[in-house]
């Protein structure tokens, strides 16, 4: 006999071929179980449609309609996805509650002879399960916040520190977005930031890679990152962190940032449509004395008009506010790769304490 559908709560434990979410797309869109794929058993039509005919019409026609629907899309699904999967497929499936689509995806692909695993409870399992992971372990690490001025290459410089296999929190990486005013991208079509439970299940996912044993380093973040919320007790744990500043003349963090972001002196309406925001805390003038500056294309005097009006009093008052415990300054004249290589050598060591 085919073997049954096996039935888990806790399916991190295991591993699988393949996780299949059978929601709709646009459930999926909103959050899943990171590396899942998407093969819904009903779209988002069909699912109002048997949602509508069950509420007011009658439930054994919404059941029957329902169950024509999800036949035909597993048969695609069939034909298509699974047509190519050995003996030794091992699939997880989940829907949003652990009912009748994870089930009539399950049941139908242990009947061919596959050991399929069905999440109990489904996505609610799973969010819960993140929700309780969230509150317990970013309060098991140890932390060191990288602190300095717009411009001071921070991002950068924990991204070399990942690549010398020291233990960082990319939660700019993970939030999709620069941390700022002018984080977003420049281009036309964007990358949209993930919604806030998939930052979250992204961000379980980072978490649960590092060793407790060794530091973990975090940029020095506000507790919003675009419109993405950290979790409280992350937050909570990065304010109480020792914190390294990186100390940068503004003339470097200028040439830095132009280099950064090129958009600065190529895109002049893009920049406009950003400065616009600010125009109800620095008033009609300054915006006009900006735009002044962006039109006579002078970028290295608006960038550092931002900085000293702008990022650099919101900086130093969200470090007197929020990272109040810096251990170290370190000072670097510019970003060159043998000052780089400095600072790197200097925060390994700090790690390694």
């Amino acid at each position: 006999m085919p073997p049954s559908p096996i039935y888990t709560q806790q399916p991190w434990t295991e591993t699988y071929s393949e996780i299949i979410d059978v929601r709709s797309p646009s459930e999926y869109a909103e959050d899943c179980i990171p590396g899942a794929i998407n093969l819904p058993v009903l779209d988002d039509t069909e699912r109002a449609e048997v949602g509508t005919i069950y509420k007011q019409i009658n439930p054994f026609n919404a059941r029957k309609i329902g169950a024509s629907l999800v036949a035909k899309n597993i048969s695609q699904h069939l034909q298509q996805h699974f047509a190519d999967k050995g003996k030794d497929y091992r699939p997880l499936v989940y829907c949003w509650r652990g009912g009748q689509r994870s089930n009539s995806m399950a049941a139908v692909l242990a009947q061919i002879g596959w050991r399929v695993t069905v999440l109990e409870g489904g996505y609610k399992t799973y969010r819960t399960y993140v929700r309780q992971q969230l509150e317990q372990l970013p309060t098991q690490f140890t932390y060191k916040v990288l602190c300095g001025f717009t411009g001071s290459g921070k991002t950068l410089i924990l991204r070399r520190l990942q690549q010398r296999g020291i233990q960082v929190l990319d939660l700019e990486a993970i939030a999709n977005h620069r941390g700022s005013l002018l984080g977003e991208e420049w281009q036309l079509q964007p990358t949209p930031q993930p919604s806030q439970k998939y930052f979250e299940s992204l961000l379980l996912q980072q978490l649960q890679k590092f060793k407790r044993d060794r530091v973990v380093w975090v940029e020095s973040e506000s507790n919003k990152i675009g419109k993405i919320y950290l979790p409280l007790p992350l937050w909570q744990k990065m304010k109480q962190s020792q914190c390294i500043e990186i100390q940068m003349p503004i003339d470097s963090r200028v040439t830095f940032l132009l280099k950064e972001y090129p958009y600065l002196e190529t895109h002049s309406e893009f920049l406009k449509t950003k400065l616009e925001k600010l125009k109800p805390r620095y008033g009609k003038q300054k915006l006009k004395y900006w735009f002044q500056l962006i039109d006579a294309r002078k970028g290295e005097d608006i960038v550092k008009e931002l900085l000293l009006f702008h990022y650099d009093p919101t900086y130093s008052c969200s470090i007197k506010r929020d990272y109040t415990n810096i251990e170290k300054s370190l000072f670097m004249p510019d970003i060159s790769d043998i000052n780089i290589e400095r600072i790197l050598n200097r925060l390994i060591s700090i790690s390694e304490c």
